[in-house]
């Protein structure tokens, strides 16, 4: 186990106080090991059951498997792992993936170190925190935009790309993006 000089805050709700405290806490190794390795499985997962509805009938499909089993695959690899783990963005297309305070303020900086030239796919951050009077650690790693994503998530979308996204996702904002951009990040926390 490493010992790691981290800011500890205080989450309530959706707001993050600051204690203005530098600790030495104990972050397992493990509990890195074990967010990226869900990332991993989520991602696989979720890229499994969305090729064969690309194949099958192109982008169109690949909305409906977003839709009805991205939110399922991390569910079951929750319950799976005892973690929670989700998707967020600063342009979510499901409201359901909305950023809470903590995450957006790790996705604002995941746009700074790729501003700053960090490659999008290295990017990644965790901490522990305090909530309701128990450690939590929480893992976000960045989503790269792949040239494949743009076909959903770019600015020129097929006609019926986009009529499906506006029936299933009235207040979608998760368009125009560009290859090589910040997607959104994968989101764990596990109460340690």
């Amino acid at each position: 186990m490493k010992l790691y000089s981290v800011k500890v805050f205080v989450l309530s709700a959706l707001v993050i106080l600051p204690l203005n405290v530098t600790a030495e806490i104990a972050i397992p190794e493990q509990a890195l090991h074990e967010a990226r390795s869900l990332v991993k499985t989520f991602g696989s997962h979720l890229k499994a059951s969305l090729k064969p509805a690309i194949q099958s009938g192109g982008p169109v499909n690949a909305i409906n498997v977003c839709n009805l089993q991205a939110e399922k695959i991390a569910e079951a690899v929750s319950v799976k792992s005892n973690w929670q783990v989700g998707r967020t963005s600063l342009k979510a297309r499901n409201a359901n993936n909305t950023p809470d305070v903590w995450e957006l303020k790790n996705l604002l900086k995941f746009e700074q170190r790729k501003a700053a030239g960090e490659d999008v796919s290295t990017i990644e951050y965790s901490e522990l925190v305090a909530q309701d009077g128990q450690s939590v650690y929480r893992y976000m790693k960045a989503i790269p935009t792949a040239g494949l994503c743009l076909k959903c998530h770019g600015s020129q979308l097929d006609n019926d790309v986009s009529a499906k996204l506006k029936e299933l996702y009235p207040y979608d904002q998760a368009v125009n993006f560009k290859e090589g951009d910040i997607r959104g990040a994968f989101s764990l926390y596990k109460v340690l």
